[in-house]
């Protein structure tokens, strides 16, 4: 009777966790004692900003399985779309001026930053719905894999609404956090966000030109090389596949996949640091290679699948 009063009092201790708000998570008091003693909030300021901010399970699943982890096939068809496509186009040239000057400033061709912003919310139709502070805390308290990273977004985002005086409870956005037109997570916001229309804010809700400027100079601060190519497409003999395609995104020389029998345009020098991409088809599999630029995409999304995407929606919106 004791063993299963025991097991039962297991059971039911997450689900009564969260059913209270995060002000009573264990892990709770010494998150709030940092942001008083490093940032000088006070304890009262903390609890109130968590009154009601409670545990969103629908998170948790939904970074278990994210579009990235789709076969290329299947993920493709979500951002290469007609629609995408024209509504590329139509920001472009209702922008034209805007994006023109953030290339100029920037040295970041137009057509990447719009089809950074296409990508990520489909030039503003979906920028997402998660009340910021609830998936960041959610996914800080409650997702071991990832905790650290998201309780430092979490203290990010409160010095955020704090330095840029937005109320946190009615900022929203992705299930993971990221904000605003070009989904920014809170230190990428803090890092990178600029003030490109001049009116003393760096809003990147209701600013299309804070938004082109902040993806720009995120580009730009990764040092972003101007008009030069992404990637190339690449011949792999059967008989190296294997090896090759466990490597993933790790980093090589071009000589190195040259010795391996991969087969690319000789543009590429041998020395040069590039990146095997291997797209797969619903037959098959096809095979790129991903130079500097191509890393610099992987900086604001880590998926080959998403430069891939980011590359090829740019390609078609070019006019």
């Amino acid at each position: 009777m004791r063993r299963l009063l025991a097991l039962a009092l297991l059971v039911a201790a997450p689900h009564a966790l969260h059913a209270a708000d995060y002000r009573s998570h264990p892990q709770y008091p010494a998150f709030a004692k940092k942001l008083v003693e490093k940032h000088g909030y006070s304890r009262d300021e903390i609890d109130a900003l968590f009154e009601g901010v409670t545990h969103q399970e629908k998170i948790i699943e939904l970074i278990t399985r994210p579009a990235e982890s789709r076969a290329w096939h299947e993920y493709r068809p979500i951002f290469i779309t007609d629609a995408r496509i024209e509504a590329g186009r139509a920001f472009m040239r209702e922008h034209a001026e805007t994006l023109e000057r953030a290339e100029h400033e920037f040295g970041v061709d137009r057509e990447i930053i719009a089809a950074i912003i296409g990508v990520e919310t489909f030039y503003g139709r979906i920028s997402g719905s998660w009340r910021v502070l609830e998936a960041l805390a959610t996914l800080g308290f409650d997702y071991p894999p990832r905790a650290s990273f998201f309780l430092s977004e979490l203290e990010h985002f409160l010095l955020l609404v704090r330095e840029e005086a937005i109320d946190p409870a009615a900022i929203t956005g992705s299930y993971a956090g990221a904000m605003g037109g070009g989904q920014f997570i809170p230190s990428s916001y803090r890092a990178y966000a600029v003030d490109f229309d001049g009116d003393g804010k760096r809003d990147l809700w209701n600013s299309w030109p804070d938004v082109i400027g902040s993806v720009a100079n995120y580009f730009a601060r990764h040092n972003w090389r101007f008009r030069e190519t992404i990637a190339v497409p690449a011949a792999v003999p059967q008989s190296v596949t294997p090896p090759l395609a466990e490597q993933g995104m790790k980093t090589m020389s071009a000589a190195a996949l040259r010795a391996a029998g991969v087969v690319f345009t000789e543009g590429v020098s041998d020395d040069q640091d590039v990146r095997f991409v291997v797209l797969q088809q619903a037959e098959g599999a096809d095979y790129w290679i991903g130079l500097h630029n191509f890393g610099v995409i992987n900086r604001y999304n880590r998926s080959p699948l998403y430069a891939m995407a980011v590359m090829e929606l740019a390609g078609t919106i070019r006019e």
